[in-house]
């Protein structure tokens, strides 16, 4: 007796009729680079090749040279797509300095929220991709709006660019760490401080507790209090 359990392995009473096949989605630029960011968020920049995305994408390594020229150019391209991330807002001169500030901080985060991905970003020069661009265009606008010349504000723009990425890049380099593991390295290093020739090292050893300080962004906020300070007062803005 035939049960409604073992009906599914009867045979198909239509034999000419095609059997529905899934879709393939269609290899693109967007697609190769947003595999490539899924890759670097799960196991890190150094697992990233055009084998490793093809292999995500079921494809052969071959077929994705027709969209990303070389492993840098995909880099660059998973570069732009971390920029489209980082919201921007219209210059406001009479708060062009909290402005920036936020601004990098959207940057940082969005640098530290893929893994190593900040490493990539140390050694990228000038921005020459869309929303990379949209990024500095942004920060120019509001040093712009602040009263800044137009030399300081490129310099800026340099210069905080450097500082967000290196402390990303250094943020991202202890990203496997635990809480605990942290401060045993830090509690390691302070120790060590300790050891050395107080004579001839006295500044590092007297100020061994304050060096090797972590508390929250306090160390990041204190650069950038710093930095957009100093610009507002070499060029005279508000």
């Amino acid at each position: 007796m035939t049960t409604a359990a073992s009906r599914s392995s009867w045979p198909d009473p239509w034999p000419g009729r095609e059997k529905a096949v899934p879709k393939r989605r269609p290899l693109s630029r967007e697609r190769i680079v947003e595999a490539a960011l899924a890759i670097i968020d799960s196991e890190g920049l150094d697992a990233l090749s055009m084998r490793r995305v093809a292999q995500e994408l079921d494809t052969g390594a071959a077929s994705l040279y027709a969209h990303v020229s070389n492993k840098d150019e995909l880099i660059e391209q998973v570069l732009d797509l971390v920029h489209a991330q980082i919201e921007h807002e219209e210059p406001d001169p009479e708060r062009w300095q909290e402005q920036i500030k936020d601004l990098m901080r959207r940057g940082r985060a969005a640098l530290i929220s893929h893994r190593d991905i900040a490493r990539a970003a140390v050694l990228a020069n000038v921005p020459t991709t869309p929303h990379a661009m949209d990024t500095t265009e942004a920060m120019l606008a509001i040093l712009r709006a602040g009263g800044l010349d137009e030399q300081t504000a490129a310099y800026g723009v340099e210069l905080l660019g450097l500082y967000v990425t290196a402390t990303a890049f250094e943020e991202s380099s202890r990203a496997g760490l635990t809480q605990a593991d942290f401060e045993a390295y830090t509690g390691g290093v302070r120790e060590y401080f300790s050891t050395i020739p107080a004579d001839r090292y006295p500044m590092i050893t007297s100020l061994a507790g304050a060096l090797t300080r972590s508390v929250g962004d306090e160390r990041f906020e204190f650069g950038l209090d710093i930095l957009v300070a100093g610009l507002a007062r070499t060029s005279g803005g508000r």
